[in-house]
This record gives C-alpha cells, sequence and structure tokens, in this order.
C-alpha cells in the first residue's frame, strides 16, 4: 500500500452567496438545453442521462428501500450539482489544454491502481466516489483524468488547486467558453467558475488509508 498521500480534486457542491459577472441563456434562446459550453450544448437528455447513471449506481449499492431513501434525501440536489460538474469539467480541460498540459492513458491507470490500492480495492473506490461525490463507475476514469489536469495546472502554475493563481486559470477558461446556464439549474460564476448558488470547496486529499479528508 502507497503511505505517500496522493491529491484527488473531487466535483461537488455547497450554498453560496451569488456574485457578479454573471452569464446564463433561456430556453427561447437555447431550446432543450441545460447549459451551453463553449458554442456546444449540453442538452437537458444529456444531463438526464448523467443523472440517471448516478441514480441506478446508488440504487444498485444500496438494496434497503429506506436507506436508499435516505441516499435520495442526502443528493435532493443532484440534478443542478451533476450539471455544475459538467460544465466545470469542460472549463477545467479548457485551462488544461491552453497550458498545453495533456494526460495519457497510462497515467489515468497508474492513478486509479494507486486510488484502489488505498481504498480497498475497484468496488470499493467505485462505491466511494459514488457515495461521497456523485460520480457513476462507468465516469470514473474520465474523473480521474480531469484531477490529473487539475494538479498538472497547479503544479505548472506553481500553485495549488486552492490559491487564486490557479482559480485565475479557470477564470480565463470560462470566459473563453462563454458558459450559458439555463437559468432553471441557477446562473454561472465566470470568476469563481461555479454556479451562483453553488461554490466549489472541491479539494480533497485520499490519505493511505482510503479516507478523503479535506485539503
Amino acid at each position: 500500500m502507497h503511505r505517500r498521500r496522493r491529491t484527488a480534486l473531487v466535483l461537488s457542491a455547497a450554498i453560496a452567496t451569488a456574485a457578479p459577472f454573471l452569464t446564463a441563456c433561456g430556453s427561447d434562446a437555447h431550446p432543450g438545453a441545460a447549459a451551453v459550453v463553449g458554442g456546444q450544448r449540453i442538452s437537458v437528455a444529456q444531463l438526464e442521462t448523467r443523472v440517471n447513471e448516478v441514480r441506478q449506481a446508488q440504487r444498485a449499492a444500496v438494496p434497503d428501500q429506506q436507506q436508499y431513501q435516505q441516499v435520495l434525501a442526502a443528493t435532493s440536489s443532484l440534478t443542478r450539482d451533476t450539471l455544475h460538474n459538467m460544465v466545470l469539467d469542460q472549463v477545467l480541460h479548457r485551462a488544461a489544454q491552453d497550458a498545453g498540459i495533456s494526460v495519457s492513458r497510462k497515467e489515468i491507470q497508474q492513478m486509479r491502481t494507486g486510488l484502489e490500492q488505498q481504498a480497498g480495492g475497484s468496488k470499493a473506490l467505485q462505491n466511494a466516489w459514488l457515495q461521497k461525490y456523485g460520480i457513476a463507475p462507468k465516469r470514473l476514469d474520465d474523473n480521474l483524468r480531469l484531477q490529473l489536469e487539475a494538479q498538472k495546472l497547479a503544479q505548472l502554475l506553481g500553485t495549488d488547486t486552492t490559491q487564486p493563481a490557479f482559480w485565475k486559470a479557470l477564470s480565463k477558461a470560462s470566459q473563453e467558453l462563454h458558459v450559458d446556464l439555463n437559468p432553471r439549474y441557477g446562473a454561472w460564476d465566470v470568476q469563481k467558475s461555479s454556479r451562483v448558488d453553488a461554490k466549489t470547496p472541491w479539494v480533497r486529499e485520499v490519505t493511505s488509508s482510503g479516507t478523503p479528508v479535506t485539503a
């Protein structure tokens, strides 16, 4: 088991106050769109598919009906949080591309192997990401690619993912992509790269015991 700690970014949401520099799209301008990022639509149907992936995985992991109802109550904002994560994924990827950063399949597999060792196996890692971060098992590798992009971007900037320099790079990417959010899901804060009703304290560390803790 690896003794050194691995840093993993996790896209989670929490309540925040509104901020300036917002863009939003209406259903009249973009019918059927949950958001438009870089001129590309994230359709309501695509969003619902992602949410259903998580719900199906949650149901499979929690067969007890009463416990499942508790899971539903604890993740009542899943639709909005999922859209926020889908948008932020693209913003982070754009920031990495702007910096000339790429991530190989081998790097993703190495990170996954290390995290599986810490968590106690592949299934345990999948369940941890599902329960704590709303990442469906089939999306785990995609999420790890973004984690690596964020780590490399922070290293290139000589900072870490909690510092202004890192978020400035994401803010620049957010502006370049002209993020438009359907008002039913909130509005996008270009400066903070987040929904106005949700900020992202999404830096976590996975210790050698496999337990994510706030960095």
